[in-house]
């Protein structure tokens, strides 16, 4: 029996394997697809999860109903040997890495959002491509809205609400949609925010949003956006951030507390390790979507996969491309292992699709435009259309209904525990902490360089692998000094129950931290004598 292995469950992955299950006998070939999920999840429609609009669930399929004879195993690739045909996993509940061999590998791992080169994205930037990320942003809009609702700070209160997302293409136009008519909806919950301006800026660096549309559909899709107040900087595009700030490519600088990000987008990184052929870093794939150099063995589809169609032109990675060349590949794995010709990849598209949210889209369905209610209407009536399971179409249809009549929910779900130890970046000029306020952290600088100050008299200069905070978290007291980045500063940042538990676990761990207080306590008694 040939065993046949998948890795990714997305909708290339998933509609591989599906396809499979209908060619392939049980006795022909055993199909294993690894995912980190169990789910397949709904591209097209994760902007609504955003705004509420659709439930956090309902845009996800269990893989294993949608391909009950697929083995799914629940791990993250570490590993891809194509000499020894072997897949690596990460271990499970056990410390040991599981090695899955193949005869015929599908390669279908998708994007993953790439910060690197831009500082402080990592820490302060939140990435939109997983239902995982759609739930984080949600929380974070709500926690920003709550705390502005609070704040007395004017100028603080205008960071709070401003958003920021960068990127332009379909999911960032999408993405701001949805979060300009969210925010302007529920804060008329908030007393206190009824009358304060909401500023929504998208970064784009092109002259127009939407490129892959036709230009009088992109030129619409701006229209509508900046009449609903969203502001759009053009030929722009952010480069770094603080926790404070959005930094753009010309310097121009975005006071903020949100920043979401679409782009930019890599493959995985064991993908980046593979031996192979490869164009901007995306597995280079024939017409028949098989990896080169590893022709009727290995498959590459989906947004990991630089391919192009018998006719010359690229595969875009959109999904109904990504569900038709899955289809191929399991139709060119059949051939190969029954002896048949392996076929191209010849779909060149239907149409585009984008909703601006609030009843209005723009769409070209084979050379026809379309824009404004007619192209919400197409828009939710064709993915609903092709969204898997009956079901879920019915729980869809249904959130839609109720989010015409009802205001959308408030509700936090904080479904994962905030990180332990975690980087920040600080630029010049921005304060890490300030006199008075509560030790929560320990903190270790890994590059740059920062001054203390109490009452604003300069005390003393830190540099990399210097430790400070330590004094308010051992003494479980507020801060009784400031200290400031004087460069662009990186630290790592310990919070107090994660230091503490170093402390009591790692004696010698705490025994330095201890002296460090004990010396600078007496320094600061001498300093006041």
């Amino acid at each position: 029996m040939k065993r046949i292995l998948i890795l990714g469950g997305g909708f290339a992955g998933v509609y591989v394997a599906r396809r499979l299950e209908k060619l392939l006998r049980p006795d022909e070939a055993s199909i294993q697809l690894v995912n980190q999920e169990n789910y397949l999840v709904y591209q097209p429609m994760l902007p609504e999860v955003i705004s509420g609009s659709i439930g956090i669930t309902d845009i996800v399929s269990p893989i294993r109903h949608l391909c009950p004879r697929t083995q799914l195993v629940m791990r993250e690739v570490q590993g891809i040997d194509l000499a020894r045909k072997v897949v690596t996993v990460s271990p499970g509940f056990r410390p040991r890495q599981l090695e899955l061999p193949y005869d015929y590998l599908v390669i279908a791992l998708g994007g993953v959002t790439n910060f690197f080169g831009m500082p402080g994205m990592i820490e302060h930037g939140k990435p939109f491509r997983t239902l995982a990320d759609a739930l984080a942003l949600r929380n974070h809009l709500i926690q920003v809205l709550e705390e502005a609702d609070l704040e007395t700070d004017a100028e603080l209160r205008r960071k709070l609400l401003t958003f920021v997302v960068a990127g332009g293409g379909f999911s960032g136009v999408e993405l701001m949609a949805e979060l300009n008519d969210f925010v302007l909806n529920v804060k008329r919950s908030y007393p206190r925010l009824r009358e304060e301006q909401v500023r929504c800026v998208l970064v784009h660096p092109k002259e127009h949003i939407l490129p892959e549309m036709d230009q009088q559909l992109a030129l619409f899709a701006e229209r509508i956006l900046k009449a609903r107040g969203v502001e759009i900087v053009a030929n722009d595009r952010v480069t770094a951030a603080t926790s404070e700030k959005a930094v753009l490519k010309s310097g121009v600088e975005i006071p903020c507390k949100t920043l979401a990000s679409t782009v930019p987008s890599a493959v995985p990184e064991v993908l980046q390790k593979l031996d192979c052929k490869k164009d901007k870093g995306r597995l280079v794939a024939s017409s028949a979507m098989e990896l080169v150099g590893y022709e009727g063995q290995v498959w590459a589809v989906g947004d990991c996969a630089a391919a192009s169609t018998v006719a010359g032109n690229p595969v875009p990675p959109t999904a109904q491309h990504a569900t038709r060349a899955a289809e191929l590949v399991a139709d060119n794995i059949a051939a190969a292992m029954r002896g048949g010709t392996a076929r191209g990849f010849a779909f060149e598209g239907l149409g585009k699709l984008a909703s601006l949210g609030h009843f209005s889209a723009i769409a070209e369905i084979m050379g026809v435009r379309v824009s404004g209610f007619p192209a919400w209407v197409l828009w939710r009536g064709i993915y609903l259309m092709k969204m898997p399971g009956l079901n879920r179409k019915v729980r869809i249809g249904l959130d839609w209904l109720v989010a015409l009549v009802f205001p959308p929910d408030l509700v936090q779900i904080k479904a994962a525990k905030d990180a332990g130890i975690v980087r920040q970046h600080f630029d010049a000029g921005e304060a890490v902490f300030h006199q008075g306020d509560l030790g929560d952290n320990v903190y270790i600088i890994e590059r740059g360089q920062c001054e203390v100050l109490r009452r604003e008299e300069h005390v003393a200069d830190l540099g990399p692998g210097d430790y400070f905070g330590e004094m308010a978290v051992l003494g479980n007291v507020s801060r009784n000094a400031t200290v400031r980045a004087v460069v662009a500063t990186d630290v790592l940042l310990i919070p107090r129950t994660d230091f503490h538990q170093l402390k009591t676990s790692v004696p010698a761990f705490g025994s330095v931290f201890e002296d460090l207080a004990r010396k600078r306590a007496e320094a600061n008694q001498k300093r006041s004598d």
